[in-house]
């Protein structure tokens, strides 16, 4: 849903990156460049950031439409 905070693997603190990374490749960048140049050299945290799908906005959007299963009743 979110992008972690640390990799699941090492622990690397890796969060404080994702916006940057984030920004450079919907503007075309290379990510393999953007994580080079950002510092990513493990292969287990640059996995973190080549799979992530952020989809929150979906949940939030698919939540306020149909509720909460259950709701409501007694």
């Amino acid at each position: 849903m979110m992008f972690p905070i640390r990799c699941f693997t090492c622990g690397a603190l890796i969060a404080d990156k994702w916006e940057e990374y984030k920004s450079r490749v919907e503007s075309g960048e290379s990510p393999a460049k953007v994580l080079d140049e950002l510092g990513i050299k493990r292969y287990c945290c640059r996995r973190m950031f080549i799979s992530s799908e952020d989809y929150f906005d979906e949940i939030v959007e698919f939540r306020s439409k149909f509720g909460k299963r259950g709701e409501g009743k007694a």
